[in-house]
This record gives structure tokens, sequence and C-alpha cells, in this order.
């Protein structure tokens, strides 16, 4: 664990570095260009690279158009990177087209309009409830269907499992995912689809085959690692609970392995026309599954005030006509499309710093100088402007005993979610570890004020409030945990703040501690 802290530190920061709308994009095209590659130097024969860039041209136009026009359509901006990412996953379900046609190329912008459209119609309250690609790549044959086209295209997934891509599409997948932090509900998938099919295979397998030759057929065969990393991961389309996302990926992972056990079954499947179980349309029902868990009323939400806590630290708070839900720990996430908008998007998560209460909520973030375009229009609007808040989720949340012994641990604005905890719950048996850059930026001291805390930071304030001691020390570690919670093995330990921190006192308190859960303030 403590030899590959340095590695996973890294790959942490530079991944922080980009947002993931930006980490899909660049992943997915560079998966382009080693295909276009293998294809061009003959290691993946028998295809044409001309034919395959074309079509991968038609549906970039037709996905960036389309989003263009429906953007102005439902007087909305249009999320430009996102229609990028569509087109290439459509890429890699359709291609290749052998040999392309204009008809095939008329139909493949049709697939990339219709994945557009499915984001504003196939929506509730500002939301998409189904993975653009899929639907995209479902609807179009259902257009075909209706105006009798016999010679179809259909989503083949040969590309996204080619054999000699296999690699790559796994160092793409596993990327994602960490970035994500959804390695497990990726590799749940994963594990389940390809035990399924494998044991499907196996027991049709010729005597001369190996376990190894099945298991390779499985992986060359079947889009499993694709379509977990690229498409089951998509954050919009899942639940916002970790324990529902794995569920999501085990019953998804079933229908897809369906078609393989369909004949254990019976010798005479039933024809199910284009409603036939396919990887869109196991992704499709998987979605339909995650909407059932999601909360499904988005939050029209207008600015009460902010407050400057110090430093770039700053606290928004907001009202709503309706209810706002939440456990203390969770997230909101909020979308404010604004001029000059950067690559980062018009989306952002933040961890909400209020306790629940009727129509209230708070959310606390840094805009240090160098912030993206969002925060700065989010800072920058005046009281009684709105902003949609579009999705509630998040793990971080406390045991339901109120006697259970915590240890809080936290690197930053990692604060933010006990914020919310405290408030809520302050009489909870809680210490809080709390690192700061310096003494001079440490926000909420008056609301932590009567809880057990421990400050870890350069240099010693000129006064602390009652019930806090101080560590005088660059950064936290979990030796200085240990040292200043001599009761640490009773308790539970919920640590927040940037990867670097987070990972720095995870294996230290893993081993010391009652428990732990963690949450990673990435870059963005």
């Amino acid at each position: 664990m403590t030899a590959l802290a340095p590695v996973r530190d890294v790959l942490d920061r530079q991944l922080g570095k980009v947002t993931m709308y930006r980490l899909v994009t660049i992943v997915l095209s560079l998966l382009v260009v080693v295909y276009a590659i293998f294809t061009a130097t003959g290691v993946i024969e028998g295809l044409s690279t001309g034919d395959n860039l074309l079509s991968l041209a038609v549906l970039l136009v037709a996905s960036y158009g389309s989003s263009r026009l429906l953007g102005l359509a439902f007087r909305v901006r249009p999320h430009a990177e996102s229609a990028v990412i569509t087109a290439l996953l459509l890429f890699f379900l359709f291609v290749p087209i052998v040999p392309v046609e204009t008809s095939d190329l008329v139909w493949l912008a049709i697939a990339a309009v219709l994945a557009q459209a499915s984001k504003y119609v196939l929506a509730w309250r500002g939301r998409h409830i189904f993975n653009p690609a899929a639907a995209g790549a479902f609807l179009v044959v259902v257009a075909q269907e209706l105006v009798g086209r016999e010679d179809r295209i259909n989503a083949i997934w040969q590309t996204a499992a080619t054999e000699k891509l296999f690699p790559f599409v796994v160092v793409g997948a596993l990327v994602v995912l960490w970035r994500t932090r959804r390695l497990d509900v990726g590799l749940l998938f994963v594990a389940i689809a390809t035990a399924l099919i494998l044991v499907r295979l196996l027991d049709l397998a010729s005597p001369d085959q190996s376990f190894v030759d099945v298991l390779k057929l499985t992986a060359y065969s079947y889009p499993i690692v694709f379509l977990a990393g690229f498409m089951l991961s998509e954050p919009l389309t899942l639940p916002p609970r970790r324990r529902q996302q794995l569920l999501v990926a085990a019953v998804t992972a079933v229908v897809f392995a369906y078609p393989t056990w369909i004949f254990l079954f019976t010798d005479t499947p039933p024809d199910l026309g284009i409603f036939a179980i396919s990887p869109e349309i196991a992704l499709l029902l998987g979605n339909l599954v995650a909407f059932a868990f999601a909360r499904r009323s988005g939050l029209d939400l207008e600015l009460e005030g902010s407050r400057r806590l110090g430093g770039d630290t700053h606290e928004l708070t907001f009202r709503s006509r309706r209810a706002v839900s939440f456990v203390p720990g969770q997230y909101l996430e909020l979308s404010l499309p604004h001029s000059g908008m950067d690559r980062r998007g018009a989306r952002r998560t933040f961890s909400i710093s209020s306790p629940p209460e009727p129509g209230r909520v708070a959310v606390t973030l840094r805009v240090p100088e160098k912030s993206s375009s969002f925060k700065r229009a989010l800072l920058g609007l005046e009281p009684g402007a709105r902003v949609r808040g579009t999705g509630i989720g998040g793990d971080f949340v406390w045991p339901s005993d109120p006697a259970t012994p915590l240890l809080l641990v936290a690197g930053g604005i990692g604060i933010t979610p006990f914020l919310s905890q405290l408030r809520h719950e302050g009489s909870r048996d809680a210490v809080l570890v709390y690192g700061a850059a310096s003494p001079d930026e440490v926000p909420f001291a008056e609301e932590l004020a009567g809880v057990r805390v421990v400050l870890v930071c350069p240099g010693r304030p000129g006064a602390l409030p009652e019930g806090w001691t101080h560590v005088d020390a660059p950064f936290l570690s979990a030796e200085i945990v240990a040292d200043t919670v001599p009761d640490l093995a009773s308790r539970r330990a919920y640590v927040s703040g940037p990867p670097a921190m987070v990972n720095a006192v995870r294996p230290g308190l893993r081993k010391r501690a009652a428990g732990l859960k963690t949450d990673y303030f990435s870059g963005y």
C-alpha cells in the first residue's frame, strides 16, 4: 500500500487537473487514433481507415450541429464537449460499416441527432434519463423499422471489443473509472457479465478449447469493459447512492448476459424484433432502474446571500420553494449556464454545508484567483438570482447509531460535509482533526466552537476556541492523528479533503480505526 502511494498521488493529482468531460474526450480520441493507425497499417485487417474516419466525421458534425440547434430550441446552452463524447461513443458502437454507403452515413447522422434529442426529450427536470449514445443506437433502429428499411445499420460494438484494441480499452476504462471513483461499480459489472457469459460459453465449448481460449473469446467478442468504463459510469444516469449504483451495475450485467443464456432454456427463443436484448438495450434498462432510485425532482434555487469566510473560501445560501431533502454529508449538483463558459462546463457538485432545514441549503467553495468560469459566475450572482439544482447524492454519511464514536479528518475545503453533519448532530461523540494551510485560513471557527478540534497547521494561531488544540506541522498524517486521538481504535474514521491528503492518511487509519470512509475533493 505504501509503495503504491506515490503513484496513486500522482495519478490523482494529474487526473484532477482535467474535468471528466475532457478526460473522457481525450481517452476516446486516443482510442480512435490507435484504431485508425491499426487499420491503416494492417494490424486490424479488412477495414478501410478512410471509411471509418468519414463515418466519424459525419457523427461529429451531426452530433455537434444538432446539439447547438436543440439548445436554441429549448433555450439552454448546450455543452459542446458532451456532444463530441456522444459522437465518439457512437463511432465505437456502429463502426465499421463495410462498405460504407451514402445511406449508411445518413443513418449514422440520424443516430447522432436522436442521441442529442434524447437529452432533451427523454429527460426529467433537466436531467436525461438514458445514456444518449445508447438511446441514439436504439432509436435509429426504431426509425429504420418505421420507414421499412430492410438493410439496417445496427450497433454491433465490434470496434469496442476488437482484440488488438482491447488492452488500450482496458487502460482507458480504468483511467475513467479511477477518476470518477466508480472503479468498484465498473469492476462489479465486468465480473458478473464476464462470469455469466464465460460459464455459458464453457458449456458450449469444444473439447480442444481451453479455459483461457474461452476467456479470450469472451473478452474479445463482448464490449464488457468498454460499456463499464465509458457508458455505465456516466454520472447523469447513475443513482445517487453507492449501493444503488452497485445494484444497477449488477442488474445491467445480468441483462447484458441474457442473450448468451437464452438458448439454455429454449431452442427457439422469442423473436423480440427491435427489442431483442443487445448491449445498448441492457444499458437502457439499467438506466431505468437507476431512474427509479434517483431524485426525480429538480430544485429551483434562489440565492439568499453569500459570505466570505476568510481567504478564498465562500459560503452561498439558497432558498427553494420545495423542500430540500438530503442527508448531512451529501452533495448538491448545480447547473449554471453562463457567458464565457470554459471547458469545465455548466455543472458542478458541492458538498452541502448546512443542516437539513425546510427550503434552505448552503454550499461552501474555494474560489482561487485562477478559478473556473463556473465558480466565478456563481460567486458573481446577486441575491435573488436563480440557479438550478439538478441532483443530490453521495454516501459520505454518518452511521445511523448515534452512540458510535467518530473521528473526522478534514483537509482544507474538505471540512464542508462535516459542517452539515456537526450543525445537524452536534451532540455526537466526535473528534475533528483539521488540516489547514495556515492559522489564518480556518473558516467556520465560530461554528466549530464547542467541538473537540485538533488544528494541524504550520505556525500557532493567536487564539484558539475552547476545546481546541494545535499541532505545528506542515501537513496531516496518520501518525499525528494517532498521537492526538488516543482512543482512535474505538472510533469510526471519516476522511475528507484533497486526494493527496486522503491517500496519505488512509492506509494508517485503516489499520488503527474501527472503520473508515473517505470523500475525495478532486480538482475542478
